[in-house]
């Protein structure tokens, strides 16, 4: 771990990690961890298993949680699950898409115009999926959407119609808390996946291994796990599935499929794909490998295979149940321990989602939310490359820092436009004209009442905050203390701001 001096050396070169256990703490950051789902959650437990489990939670949502053993809290997250969304999608996505000879008509002014609409879509999508996230009841729901939009990659750069983007989205919603099987069998299928991966293009006598390849490298079993035998004889398997060109939905044709013998991970016989994945599926390396990602996003960045392996087991003996596979993770000592509190970097989408939920901020539309995480690095529905987004220190640069703490200043910006300024500070004339009806907005509409927020700990914007109300503020919104120095006698708009810029607000 780093001391106070080394983390504020790191924010110039962007990269925050958590302080010392030898520098001064809060009470609270000093609590040893103890196992057992039984022990009783404090505040900041309470905060811990919402913050990583969901976006950054408003006090009102910690509250119910405190007093609860951790079993009971770690059900109550788990029982919020949904399958569909709380949103309406755009009316665009229930459209029937143009056929192939529909397609074929289009002059090239016309295909320009095409490309340009299915560009605004994609635009219009993302805003909806942030949407979604601000006021979804289960924010667990849509962090694992999130999780298994990274783990099964599909993106704009190969899938041209937002459509198919859209229904993929809403089958890793559906079965987000669901049985990873069953998603395994259905996203093996899905169109988006297809023609990401070049499924739809796989044939008998010309087989493409890129499906076959990455479902045992990123889906299932990781790297170093199986051979390009095992990849050559698995793509023979998966040949005959395909895309209809008119309508776009999966489509099987026979006469493309290899029935030939094949041999995958040692077993043999005339298998098709779905057949193969079940193979997948009996590997133990896969409840392995899907823990141990599952780890990195929720828990820490480095996984603990002591711990992990029983994860894995109860995993793979409810017969892949992700909601049994969760809830042991979330139960392992490592997910309370204190020496893990602080060490994950927020992703774009959880920062800006995590700052407007925590404070209860009204906004407008979302498209601005969606634009400014993906100039952090989140793209949604444009992930990077088939391996998706990296995460961790990888979110954190000089540029993407300086960017978050933009979003920081519009958050105060949005504040300082609602609020009337000091009388003193106003000219007789200013002073007289009666104060407008609908104050300005910062972009995207957003609207922070900070003084509603300050309330709660007994202070105005405007006033100077004492020690405890210092501290009340730094466990509300900081994982851990703050590394950076706070101006003495900061008033409480300028010590919050100060702690929203420090680099431990990007840690969760």
């Amino acid at each position: 771990m780093a001391s106070r001096a080394a983390v504020s050396a790191l924010v110039a070169s962007a990269l925050p990690l958590r302080a010392s256990a030898g520098e001064p703490q809060p009470a609270h950051h000093g609590k040893p961890a103890a196992p057992g789902e039984d022990e009783l959650l404090d505040p900041d437990d309470a905060r811990h298993l919402l913050l990583r489990t969901g976006f950054a939670p408003a006090a009102s949502d910690v509250m119910p949680y405190v007093g609860l053993t951790r079993g009971e809290a770690v059900d109550r997250v788990l029982d919020t699950k949904r399958g569909v969304a709380l949103t309406p999608l755009p009316a665009w996505t229930a459209e029937a898409l143009p056929t192939r000879a529909e397609r074929a008509a289009l002059t090239p002014d016309q295909r320009r115009d095409a490309d340009r609409l299915r560009g605004q879509h994609y635009d219009e999508l993302r805003a909806w999926w942030l949407r979604e996230m601000l006021v979804t009841p289960s924010p667990l729901t849509e962090r694992m959407t999130l999780f298994w939009h990274n783990h099964f990659t599909s993106g704009q750069d190969k899938v041209s119609e937002p459509q198919l983007m859209a229904n993929q989205n809403a089958l890793l919603r559906s079965e987000a808390l669901g049985n990873f099987g069953a998603m395994l069998h259905a996203l093996a299928k899905d169109p988006a996946m297809l023609l990401y991966l070049d499924g739809a293009s796989n044939r008998k006598g010309k087989p493409n291994e890129n499906f076959a390849r990455e479902v045992m490298e990123l889906f299932t079993m990781g790297e170093g796990q199986y051979t390009q035998r095992d990849v050559t004889e698995a793509a023979r398997a998966y040949t005959g599935w395909g895309v209809d060109p008119d309508t776009q939905h999966y489509v099987w044709r026979s006469e493309q499929h290899d029935g030939g013998e094949k041999t995958v991970l040692g077993k043999s016989g005339t298998f098709d794909g779905d057949e193969v994945l079940d193979i997948l599926l009996q590997a133990p390396q896969t409840a392995r490998f899907v823990s141990a990602r599952l780890w990195r996003e929720f828990v820490s960045p480095t996984p603990d295979e002591a711990q992990i392996e029983p994860v894995a087991e109860q995993f793979r003996a409810s017969g892949y149940d992700i909601r049994a596979g969760m809830r042991a993770l979330l139960l392992t000592p490592a997910f309370w321990d204190e020496d893990n509190r602080g060490v994950l970097v927020s992703s774009p989408v959880e920062f800006v989602v995590g700052t407007v939920r925590r404070f209860n901020v009204s906004y407008g539309d979302t498209m601005p939310f969606a634009r400014t995480a993906a100039s952090l690095g989140e793209n949604l529905f444009y992930p990077p490359n088939v391996k998706g987004w990296p995460g961790g220190t990888a979110w954190i640069n000089s540029s993407t820092l300086l960017a978050r703490k933009q979003f920081v200043e519009q958050l105060f910006r949005a504040t300082e436009a609602a609020r009337p300024p000091k009388r003193g500070a106003m000219t007789k004339a200013a002073a007289a004209m009666p104060p407008p009806r609908n104050p300005p907005m910062a972009q995207g509409g957003m609207h922070f009442d900070l003084d509603g927020w300050l309330s709660r700990f007994g202070v105005s914007a405007d006033a100077t905050p004492g020690l405890s109300a210092q501290l009340q503020m730094q466990h509300a919104v900081l994982p851990l203390a703050p590394v950076d120095a706070i101006a003495a006698g900061s008033n409480a708009s300028a010590y919050l701001e100060a702690l929203l810029m420090d680099p431990v607000y990007q840690l969760k």
